[in-house]
């Protein structure tokens, strides 16, 4: 048999993300090695009480596994609290409320996960993720790369174009925000709401090519 036949890396050595300003880490797993099987991803918090994974009940039907593989974490499962040091194994059926956070720095979950009876497909907005991770590391340029290569490869979804605008109206590029925010629009009505709703909106709102999306803004919005 000819060609690569395996990989091997360490957690700590793969490419990692920023999720937020706090210090969570993502790390592509299933981007790196390219697994077309399954989604697998690892969450790095760098304080206790991070959150490392979303609370969220999975309702399209996909089933997940939780490995902890550094420090401990805290995960509330029907909103029932179980602790969970390095070694434990969750397992999440389709539906399951669940959230998890740190109880120690460095704590490292694992997530796995697919929806039985079906051929796996990659998140589409992975490379949006990925984005906005460079973004946070101050490159821009790899940014936005990444977010456009997004639409390119689904040009008919709203999402990808409403991310974009959200990049570009943070760089200051209005007519470039605000062609991709039309774009989106045209696609999805509720982004009329979504942009209201998007403090990364914020020097737009005085716009007369915003406002024709979005109308009024509603006060308290919340970025991306």
């Amino acid at each position: 048999m000819s060609g690569k036949r395996f990989s091997i890396v360490r957690i700590d050595d793969l490419e990692s993300y920023p999720v937020d300003d706090e210090g969570l880490t993502w790390r592509p797993i299933r981007r790196h090695f390219d697994i077309r099987a399954f989604g697998v991803n690892a969450y790095t918090a760098a304080a206790a009480g991070q959150r490392v994974v979303e609370e969220h009940r999975e309702e399209g039907g996909h089933e997940e596994l939780y490995v902890v593989v550094a420090g401990r974490a805290t995960f509330m499962l029907e909103r029932e609290e179980h602790d969970a040091p390095a070694g434990t194994l969750v397992h999440c059926p389709p539906g399951t409320l669940r959230s998890a956070f740190a109880a120690e720095a460095g704590t490292t979950v694992l997530g796995i996960g697919a929806k039985p009876g079906e051929v796996f497909e990659p998140s589409p907005w992975e490379r949006i993720f990925v984005g906005f991770g460079y973004y946070r590391r101050g490159d821009v340029d790899r940014a936005r790369a990444e977010i456009e290569a997004a639409v390119a490869e689904r040009p008919d979804a709203w999402q990808g174009h409403f991310n974009l605008a959200c990049l570009e109206a943070l760089e200051g590029r209005r007519d470039a925000a605000l062609t991709a925010l039309e774009r989106a629009a045209e696609l999805e009505p509720a982004v009329a709401r979504y942009a209201r709703e998007d403090s990364d909106f914020d020097g737009l709102r005085d716009d007369p090519r915003y406002l024709a999306v979005a109308g009024q803004p509603d006060a308290g919005g919340q970025g991306s």
